[in-house]
């Protein structure tokens, strides 16, 4: 049932209900009249009415959103005014009544106002509340989503800033096999294109498959290996059971970017890197070591930033990076990602199935 429907029955049935629980027992003692149910049936009517106007105008005027003293201000304004009105129109429509049974009694008209305002001041404080309620719902749903926007857009941003740094390093790697060797330079381009395209994707997606971002790393390691030659050494191990995990994209390759940009590539002797993913505790956990002390590593910067900063929108707290010295001349980037929940690895397929 709609909340409109709702709404209506609940007037009609309450008011109905109201008006009777007064009318049946006087039409028991004193018999009935005619006279006395129409005036039954018109108060049922204005009370509709009157109440209704009120909804209109606490819609219309938005008056749940107000500050609970200023509310509570009109709520009672409305109260007295609604009673008010109630009263005019009963005594003269009741004189019958008044002049059999009620005459006699002091302050008869104060004593219907009263009556009056206690009968409406039940209705309008129920719907008050309720929809005092309900907006303070919407609006809290609205600020969900909002704060959701907020951090997609965020990290469209940092996925945005990291595609010209790779960019920019394999065109360097490549320029120098053109004419060298140009069926390994032919080689090197498929890879930048691979890496471009898991670039452009990642705009889009908000995590991959960790086989697929192991290829990207793979990718960027070999055209490093063009510029670096034997001064470069790397190897990759991974737990089988761990290639469909779902992790943020290029966010591996920075790492490992960091890493020689920091780490290897200061060495006079060259070094390595060593990635490593495994899962523990239903977490899965990346190890990306490489040559290096940490007081330069440190200076990774943006994209170190940018790695913490996109798992903690993705992640929030379940997640964790840190990089610290693991021991002398070997620097550790250490990612702890969970397990995504169904709605997220469903967005993640459709937006896949998209491209």
């Amino acid at each position: 049932m709609s909340k409109r429907r709702i709404y209506w029955t609940l007037q009609i049935l309450g008011w109905t209900l109201l008006v009777m629980f007064e009318y049946v027992p006087y039409a028991l003692e004193f018999g009935f009249e005619l006279s006395v149910f129409y005036t039954a049936i018109a108060n049922i009517l204005l009370g509709i009415c009157l109440t209704h106007v009120y909804r209109l105008v606490i819609r219309r005027w938005n008056w749940s959103s107000l500050p609970l003293p200023r509310l509570a201000l009109r709520v009672i304004g409305s109260v007295l005014l609604l009673g008010l009105i109630m009263t005019l129109v009963n005594q003269p429509m009741d004189r019958e009544v008044l002049e059999y049974n009620l005459l006699n009694q002091p302050l008869v008209f104060w004593g219907y106002y009263a009556n009056w305002c206690k009968n409406l001041l039940a209705w309008i404080l129920s719907y008050t509340v309720y929809h005092y309620i309900e907006q303070t719902r919407l609006a809290g749903y609205e600020k969900i989503m909002l704060k959701m926007s907020m951090r997609e857009a965020e990290a469209k941003v940092l996925r945005s800033q990291l595609n010209p740094h790779f960019t920019f390093n394999a065109l360097n790697s490549i320029r120098a096999l053109v004419y060298e060797d140009p069926s390994k330079a032919q080689l090197s381009i498929t890879q930048l294109s691979n890496i471009l395209r898991n670039s452009l994707l990642a705009d889009r997606r908000k995590t991959v498959d960790l086989q697929e971002e192991l290829r990207t790393v793979e990718d960027y390691l070999e055209l490093e290996k063009v510029r670096y030659e034997d001064r470069l050494k790397y190897t990759i191990t991974t737990n089988p059971q761990a290639i469909y995990w779902q992790v943020p994209p290029m966010m591996l390759q920075t790492l490992v970017e960091n890493g020689i940009k920091h780490g290897v590539s200061k060495e006079v002797r060259g070094g390595f890197i060593d990635l490593q993913c495994d899962i523990d505790n239903d977490l899965l956990v990346i190890h990306i070591m490489n040559s290096g002390q940490l007081g330069t590593t440190e200076s990774g910067g943006v994209g170190l930033k940018n790695t913490a900063e996109r798992l903690s929108i993705l992640y929030g707290k379940g997640a964790s990076f840190r990089i610290f010295q693991e021991k002398e001349g070997v620097v550790c980037s250490e990612v702890k990602i969970p397990m995504l929940s169904e709605s997220v690895m469903a967005a993640g397929e459709e937006s896949k199935s998209g491209n």
